[in-house]
């Protein structure tokens, strides 16, 4: 990926959200940066809901059912497990109890969540727009969940 400086747009509108812009890391991630821009260009996410948002800890999503059972009808990705921690604004794959598991489903973590380093696959981070996280509705799942109005790559 020759783009110096890539990033990928969630809309979580609807009146209530906004954008949520995360830069990608193809540096730390190529693989998983791929698979995430070429699902967000295909309109895979595109209404997809967060199904799983813990208060504290992080908001998940990228299950077309929004059951948190499904992903993409691409292969698994192999693990590409980096040294970037697990911080506020993080984004990191979500994954079975299997490393190389990881498929379309993300999530994007409230706070330091130190203990998943080097367990999961950090492939971008929030650069505007984590209040729009804050402001999902919380819960494993939440009564009327958020979701991603639109993705967008650029």
């Amino acid at each position: 990926m020759a783009d110096q400086k890539l990033t990928l747009t969630l809309d979580t509108g609807n009146g209530e959200g906004g954008d949520v812009v995360i830069k990608l890391r193809p540096d730390l991630a190529p693989g998983h940066v791929e698979r995430i821009t070429e699902l967000a260009r295909e309109g895979f996410y595109d209404g997809v809901l967060f199904h799983r948002v813990i208060p504290g800890f992080m908001a998940q999503g990228g299950d077309p059912t929004g059951t948190g059972m499904s992903g993409s009808d691409k292969p698994d990705l192999k693990a590409e497990f980096n040294s970037e921690p697990h911080v506020r604004g993080t984004c990191s794959m979500a994954r079975t109890q299997v490393p190389d598991s990881a498929n379309s489903q993300f999530f994007i973590c409230f706070d330091d969540a130190h203990f998943l380093d080097g367990e999961y696959t950090v492939w971008g981070q929030v650069e505007e727009g984590m209040e729009h996280v804050d402001a999902l509705p919380k819960g494993e799942p939440p009564a009327n969940p958020g979701k991603i109005t639109k993705a967008t790559v650029g």
